[in-house]
């Protein structure tokens, strides 16, 4: 049998019907996998074995008497810092938070403790979420297992690295940009931005979406029978829905007569790497082999689009930043420093002119998708870059470049995915994007199953002893 932190939460869960182990027996295993790579990956946050180790011995003895609690009894999960759990402090990555515990769990912290998952870390991320790396001023900076000289992406960065690392099958990440795709595609494994509103979230943000990060699709269809349970909570969070998750694997012929985009030039940002567009390309060429019709796509987003989304959020965290002490002010990394400060100059007009993109760029978005049942496209247009550099261009005045495949969804309020697709020649992953209509989410994760069954072979996950220096 595989070792026990390898398993998929599908699989842990049939070996505790069948009694071939415990929760505790994958509990313990799942903490000597940690420990064997977090000084290296720095990936977790509010690490409690012994808390783990006792709340794994009591869904054991639920377990013996047949009488799990939910569909996540005993399945070890991570969750991103920035989700609410109660009692714990929520730093949002840097140095200059207060550490006030939260006084009660998140919509999805609620929903897995319900479940009965066993949550026995949060995970690293950058300033405020800002950044796409592991660079942030309270946590130690977060490397990526497949080459630690390389960042996990961000700002779901300790989640995507722990997935790929092997702590546990299940996690919790966040996104407004690409937090959740961007990390999955650096590091291998796969993500859904969902639909806004589909997971309730606290509090609610345009654009901003809690999502699952698993090394599967099976994983992340099963957290989304949890997920997507409703909370009053969540202002913007959709009606509850009864949508059929365990019917995500449709099989290979879900695929035929198909209709996608293959999205190639985002029209604005950073150009794609010539490996990360050879195997995107391939990816096209997949489906097509399997029945769906694969057409190239123009791009439909602009400068103009990106520019004002980037310091319509620069002004903001300009904002925030101004209400905080002067001490905690310098504490926030320079780099999300001077790119608030940048917007001091903005007009009410140019303020204005900037907010106003993000309805351009989901006008935009809706519209070029209409035409298609689903998009495909470069999670992102390079791969993973530097862990000591906040961005792929390391310069605060164009640190946006690279999310101009994934942001368009977070305004659309789309539910898209990364599932990784290829590797360039020096072993890094590269991220498969599939976007779907409005409130699709099951048939997302329905195509990314069946691309997941039909994808070239996959290289082994990464161990700590192979790991570049």
């Amino acid at each position: 049998m595989a070792e026990l932190h390898t398993l998929d939460a599908t699989e842990l869960l049939a070996g505790y019907r069948s009694r071939s182990f415990s929760p505790v027996e994958v509990m313990r295993a799942v903490l000597a996998r940690v420990q064997l790579w977090e000084p290296q990956l720095c990936a977790t946050y509010l690490l409690r074995p012994e808390q783990a180790l006792a709340n794994a011995a009591a869904s054991e003895t639920r377990w013996l008497r047949g009488a799990p609690i939910g569909i996540l009894d005993g399945v070890p999960v991570t969750i991103k810092e920035n989700i609410a759990t109660e009692g714990d402090p929520m730093p949002a990555g840097t140095a200059a938070s207060r550490l006030t515990p939260a006084l009660l769990d998140a919509p999805p912290a609620a929903r897995l403790r319900e479940a009965g998952a066993l949550v026995f870390s949060k995970t690293t991320m950058p300033d405020y979420g800002m950044l796409s790396s592991g660079l942030s001023s309270f946590h130690k900076l977060a490397r990526n297992p497949w080459d630690l000289r390389k960042t996990p992406g961000g700002s779901s960065a300790g989640a995507a690295a722990g997935a790929a690392a092997g702590y546990g099958p299940l996690h919790i990440g966040t996104d407004i940009g690409g937090s959740l795709r961007l990390p999955a595609g650096w590091c291998g494994i796969f993500s859904l931005k969902p639909s806004l509103g589909r997971i309730p979230i606290d509090p609610p943000t345009t654009g901003r979406a809690a999502g699952p990060m698993t090394r599967s699709v099976a994983d992340s269809a099963l957290l989304m029978q949890v997920l997507s349970k409703p909370d009053a909570r969540d202002s913007m969070s959709l009606p509850e829905q009864v949508i059929d998750w365990e019917h995500f694997d449709a099989g290979v012929h879900r695929l035929r007569g198909l209709r996608i985009g293959l999205l190639m030039d985002a029209g604005c940002g950073l150009s794609v790497d010539t490996e990360v567009a050879v195997a995107v390309r391939r990816a096209g060429e997949l489906f097509e082999n399997a029945g769906a019709v694969v057409e190239p796509m123009e791009p439909f987003m602009t400068p103009a689009m990106l520019h004002g989304l980037d310091h319509f959020w620069r002004m903001r965290s300009r904002v925030d930043l101004a209400a905080l002490p002067a001490q905690d002010r310098d504490k926030v990394l320079p780099y999300i420093r001077q790119w608030a400060d940048s917007a001091a100059d903005m007009s009410g007009t140019e303020v204005f002119a900037a907010a106003s993109q993000s309805q351009a760029t989901r006008f935009a978005s809706v519209k070029a998708c209409g035409r298609y049942d689903f998009v495909i496209s470069p999670t992102a247009p390079v791969v993973a870059f530097l862990a000591e550099w906040p961005s792929p261009t390391n310069d605060p005045l164009h640190g946006l470049e690279h999310i101009a495949f994934t942001v368009p969804y977070n305004m659309s309020e789309q539910p898209a995915a990364s599932i990784n697709c290829g590797y360039t020649r020096d072993g890094l992953p590269i991220g498969l994007q599939i976007a779907g209509q409005r409130f699709d989410d099951l048939g997302v994760l329905q195509v990314a199953r069946a691309f997941e069954r039909i994808r070239d072979a996959q290289r082994p996950w990464p161990e700590p002893s192979a790991a570049k220096p």
